[in-house]
């Protein structure tokens, strides 16, 4: 009878552990959403829509939703600096929002509440005249665009509560 009971144990816990449906993948099978992120930013995609709030990533194809959690630390947010044209926006349409000005390059410095510079570099806003960028959370921001003798100054935060679509920054 001991030996009926230990493998009517052994088989249901092989069977427990085979079924097992945790989230619990490992880096490996976890999706990389910055990468998706990038993918559809740069117009990689059939006919899904992707936005993105403070904290996810938003794919809807056909009548299904599929959503993805941000990084904890990072906040992304899309700026599209402009002369004359721009739109309201408030979360990133990653398949639907345009810029002004497409594929130009813009030079940017960010700088944080303590006057540290964390990001200077020159960056392309691509075929929709965006530029992502990947910034640390719960921060208040200086940011400074330069384009053709033209600059524009603006503050940008990463709170839970900010937008992640900056189309206010008209250049001068």
């Amino acid at each position: 009878m001991r030996l009926k009971i230990f493998y009517i144990t052994l088989v249901s816990l092989f069977l427990l552990a085979a079924c097992n449906t945790s989230d619990d993948a490992s880096p490996a099978e976890q999706t990389d959403v910055k990468e998706m992120v990038n993918e559809y930013s740069a117009g990689n995609f059939g006919d899904e829509q992707a936005s993105i709030t403070s904290t996810e990533l938003i794919i809807q194809e056909n009548d299904e939703e599929k959503r993805y959690e941000l990084p904890e630390n990072e906040f992304f947010v899309s700026i599209a600096p402009f002369i004359n044209q721009t739109h309201p926006c408030g979360d990133h349409s990653l398949t639907g929002c345009q810029g002004e000005l497409a594929n130009e390059d813009f030079e940017i410095t960010i700088t944080d509440a303590d006057g540290n510079v964390v990001f200077d570099e020159t960056r392309n806003a691509g075929n929709n005249g965006f530029v992502d960028l990947w910034l640390p959370r719960d921060q208040t921001y200086q940011v400074l665009v330069k384009h053709d003798g033209k600059t524009v100054e603006s503050e940008v935060s990463t709170f839970e509560e900010d937008g992640t679509c900056v189309t206010t920054m008209q250049l001068m």
